[in-house]
């Protein structure tokens, strides 16, 4: 890894209704990121559509991660924020890794089988191949870390097989070109802190999401206060009071779950809330997690209704960052280009 320099690269779906899920498991880990790396926030439409979005509403969506970007604490001056569908090369990159990942590789993919459902004839070939386009996300800026939940662990794997594979495929041409430690890098995850995965808060063995048919399951940016605070008050827990030690939530999925979100909002250790509300009943530990929740979010959504009420704002920061990140890109995908031997 001596060889690249080091860059982190990750991105959200513009999908719509951002949630505490998104927020904690990954644009609080983006900010924090940014004093230690250089880093590349993208908001991903193209992998928005291997599903149909309705346009308008795309177009809203893709602002509305942004506004949740800089609203949180990113600096788009320091590091880039950019929409993927900008920069034409993670496309181009993609073609190419299309034809270095096997078909088996991409059979095992988790996510798609979840997402297909049943039905996997009538899923898109988008939504199979995706994983090949997130890999040319990552490596067109050849980056070396990727901060991931845990359901993102498959595809960052998948990445570094295709590196690995493209590396291995192109060896002596890479070589000729001047690359002696192969082209790209093999991308290490950084999973950071508790509540890598926010689970719903109607049932603790499904991610928070904002597909649940129940409001009450998610707790979204928009939300003010009241909501807030009405959906902790109401999220499912058990009749036993919290335990004092980590090992007593065993079993326990929503006791859980609320145990870590408060200790990555607070930036502590779930030990840490235990020792703290450990033996006490439930509802003093919600109350308590509702006023940091409010505490933590309300900020952020203010200057997200602020930055969304200017549109032309937010697609200044996108067509800024995406001309910086192009600017990465051309060079990437010219060297690839020699490597597999195209004619530019």
């Amino acid at each position: 890894m001596a060889a690249f320099e080091q860059r982190v690269f990750s991105g959200v779906q513009p999908t719509g209704n951002l949630h505490l899920g998104n927020y904690l498991g990954a644009i609080q880990k983006f900010v924090d990121l940014q004093d230690a790396y250089d880093c590349m926030y993208c908001v991903v439409d193209m992998h928005a559509i291997t599903v149909w979005q309705n346009p308008l509403e795309l177009k809203n969506n893709i602002r509305e991660v942004t506004a949740a970007y800089l609203a949180a604490g990113i600096d788009a001056k320091k590091h880039i924020v950019f929409n993927q569908s900008r920069v034409p090369q993670h496309a181009e990159l993609a073609w190419v890794f299309n034809c270095v990942a096997r078909m088996g590789w991409l059979n095992r993919m988790t996510q798609f089988k979840e997402k297909a459902g049943k039905d996997r004839e009538n899923a898109s070939v988008g939504l199979f191949a995706y994983p090949a386009l997130m890999a040319a996300d990552i490596l067109v800026y050849r980056g070396t870390h990727v901060p991931v939940g845990d359901d993102q662990k498959q595809h960052l794997e998948l990445s570094r097989d295709i590196a690995q594979k493209f590396n291995n495929d192109f060896s002596e041409s890479i070589a000729g070109n001047g690359h002696e430690d192969g082209f790209f890098p093999l991308p290490e995850p950084l999973i950071t802190g508790p509540a890598t995965r926010v689970m719903s808060l109607r049932d603790g063995s499904k991610k928070m999401s904002k597909s649940d048919p129940s409001d009450l399951s998610r707790i979204k940016l928009s939300d003010d206060a009241d909501q807030i605070a009405t959906k902790i008050r109401k999220a499912r827990t058990d009749p036993e009071p919290l335990p004092s030690e980590k090992k007593g939530l065993e079993g326990r999925r929503e006791a859980e779950n609320l145990v870590g979100i408060y200790a990555a909002l607070a930036g502590t250790s779930a030990e840490a809330v235990l020792s703290e509300f450990g033996g006490g009943q439930f509802s003093t530990f919600k109350q308590a997690l509702a006023d940091l929740c409010i505490d933590k979010l309300a900020p952020i959504t203010a200057e997200m209704r602020k930055l969304q009420a200017d549109p032309g704002h937010i697609d200044s920061v996108l067509a800024n960052g995406g001309d910086r990140a192009e600017v990465l890109a051309r060079k990437t995908m010219d060297a690839v280009k020699d490597i597999v031997g195209f004619i530019r």
